[in-house]
């Protein structure tokens, strides 16, 4: 009886099983674990967070490319490929970017640089994914200046309308002032400088279903999570190079 034909998975696993006998493979710890201790450390006082595992990162770089083709090189991670929104993303600040990259990498990465140079493809990918991997929202924050201000009430006057006028939020107006809903001429308020600003709240959980979602989408390849599985277990057993921390 004939054996069945092999899948494309299973043909893929047979294929990146080969890895462990190649240290072609191994070519990016170094720079993986640097690059994640960057952004752990940046992350590290956020809520819920929990280190970031680099053999984690290195199964993606597995998973997205691989030795054995030409975008090892240049492009280990993908971001920044056609079709690809991800590094759009992280740029434009609007998802929490501007969160998630440290202050001293993100003068450094740009739509040139993430697509030409590998050391910065591999942390705009990191990037991209603990972006979608946070949790956001908006809150009110006080600002440096700890300064309690007091203000009258004009004819017309609201708590937005207050608020927009003195650089402070209708959240620290509330608690600063036991004021009915509606503001009269002539009362007193007291605030102190306040701004709304998107914050980092908590964290999805790292596993490698959660990982394949939020960074692959699960679009083009459905076997992205067992790919992850699979590559992670071969990078656990096999020699990774030591790299000073």
């Amino acid at each position: 009886m004939q054996a069945p034909a092999e899948t494309g998975l299973q043909l893929w696993q047979d294929g990146i099983n080969k890895a462990l006998d190649d240290a072609r493979w191994n070519a990016w710890d170094c720079e993986v674990q640097m690059a994640v201790n960057e952004y752990n450390r940046h992350l590290s006082g956020t809520p819920g967070f929990r280190p970031l595992d680099w053999q984690l990162i290195k199964a993606i770089l597995w998973v997205e490319t691989g030795a054995h083709v030409s975008e090892w090189k240049v492009k280990p991670m993908q971001i920044g490929v056609a079709g690809d929104p991800g590094m759009v993303a992280l740029l434009s600040d609007e998802e929490g970017g501007d969160l998630i990259v440290p202050p001293a990498l993100k003068s450094k990465l740009n739509a040139v640089t993430i697509r030409n140079i590998p050391a910065l493809n591999i942390r705009a990918g990191i990037g991209y994914l603990l972006m979608r991997m946070a949790n956001f929202e908006y809150r009110s924050l006080l600002s440096t200046d700890t300064k309690v201000y007091e203000l009258v009430v004009r004819s017309g006057d609201s708590f937005e309308k207050v608020a927009r006028a003195h650089g402070t939020t209708t959240d620290v107006l509330r608690k600063l002032n036991s004021t009915p809903v509606v503001l009269r001429p002539g009362q007193v308020l007291k605030y102190q400088k306040a701004s709304i600003q998107k914050v980092i709240t908590g964290w999805k959980s790292f596993s490698t279903l959660t990982v394949a979602r939020r960074y692959n989408s699960m679009r083009r390849d459905v076997n992205y999570a067992k790919k992850l599985d699979h590559a992670l277990s071969l990078i656990r057993q096999g020699e990774s190079n030591r790299c000073a921390p």
